[in-house]
Formats: C-alpha cells, structure tokens, sequence
C-alpha cells in the first residue's frame, strides 16, 4: 500500500494498532517558523501531544515571527531527542559579558533579539536521517542524503550523502562516489510521484544508483 502523506501518526501493527510515536511531522507542527516536507517522520519514546509542544521539543528556543526559520525537506529520518537550537537562543558576544540583561526588563525584552547579530535558516535536505540526541546548530546546511550520528553536534554546511559524527561532526565517510550523487541529487527520487517511488521500493531501498537511473 502507498504511503499516505495525510496521515499524522503513520506506523501501523498488523492488527491495525496505532503507534502513537511516530509522527509526519508536517501533519503535527503549526510553527510559522518551521517548514517540513511530505512524509518526514520524528520518532520520540515521549508521547508526542500537541503540537506546540512537538515545536518546543524540537526547536525549544524558535519563536514565532523570528528572522530565522527551519527548513527540511522530504523523506527524512529525526530520531528522538534530536534538537535545533536557532540563532534564537544566541547572547551577545561583542562586548566584556554575555549576560542578557534585557530579557529581564519588560520594556526591553521585545527588542532584545534586534541587538543579536542575524543568522542564517537552518536546512536540512531531502531523504537525511538525523540520530537519537543530535544537536543541530544554528544556520547549518544539511545536504540530500546526509546521516547525522547519534549524539553529534552539527555545524556549518555537510555536503551530499555524507556521514557525520562527533563534537564537532567531522565527515566520517561519502555514502558515494561523486558521480553517484550527482546522478541521485538528478534522479530525485524523494519527488516521485508516490506510486511510483512504492512500486520501485527495492530499488530505493536495497538497489544500485544505476538502478534508480533506468527507472
């Protein structure tokens, strides 16, 4: 059966159960400042609620209307205890301290964030699996095909179908040769038509770029 992207809580046992934590993340999230492709799922041992609180789990320092949004495309992969944390939650660093504050006045606090320096959107690409308890910090450029290993801490660009791990995540390998991701970044399969990308599954899945390529 073709995945549906309507669903909101996607993963189904034989019996017709529901699991409750799993989530199209574009079903749940009502954020202005997050934007998620069709059928990324985030997967918590946390019952996922509302969806303020799904927006807080993830990005906990984004508010809405900030400068800066989040953007990850189709078909990826946020294991639990994944976190963004966005220019948001930055202080000021050009001066002898750090201290906010202005977050502590009432007058102030609303023009507080006009006083940090603007950053970049946060990107994740198409078809990226982030692991359990990844940090991903603010204006990082995540490629298509990216693996993010549990517990890294992701700044900067990460380019197509890297692996990354570590503090700070150092490339650990290319999932392909640079022609193979040229050819997949062209073949980009994550905007197939649905019915097409389950009737060629095993190709995605298990098979060769070349097999993809023929399709």
């Amino acid at each position: 059966m073709p995945l549906d992207p309507t669903q909101t809580r996607p993963v189904r046992f034989a019996d017709g159960t529901e699991y409750s934590g799993t989530v199209y993340l574009n079903r749940i999230l009502d954020h202005p400042n997050i934007q998620v492709g069709d059928f990324t799922y985030f997967s918590s041992f946390d019952p996922i609620g509302q969806p303020a609180d799904c927006a807080a789990r993830l990005a906990p320092y984004l508010f809405a209307g900030a400068p800066e949004k989040i953007r990850i495309g189709r078909f990826c992969q946020i294991a639990h205890g994944t976190q963004f944390i966005t220019q948001s939650a930055n202080h000021r660093m050009d001066g002898p301290s750090t201290y906010p504050f202005a977050i502590f006045d009432p007058d102030r606090i609303a023009g507080y964030r006009q006083t940090l320096a603007a950053g970049r959107d946060t990107v994740v690409g198409h078809d990226c699996w982030l692991g359990h308890g990844s940090v991903i910090l603010p204006g990082a450029q995540l490629g298509n095909g990216v693996i993010v290993g549990a517990g890294a801490v992701v700044a900067g660009t990460i380019p197509d179908y890297a692996i990354v791990a570590g503090n700070r995540a150092q490339i650990v390998r290319m999932r392909f040769s640079p022609d193979d991701i040229a050819a997949l970044n062209r073949i980009a399969w994550w905007h197939w038509p649905i019915e097409k990308i389950a009737a060629h599954e095993d190709a995605i899945v298990g098979g060769r770029v070349d097999d993809l390529a023929r399709l």
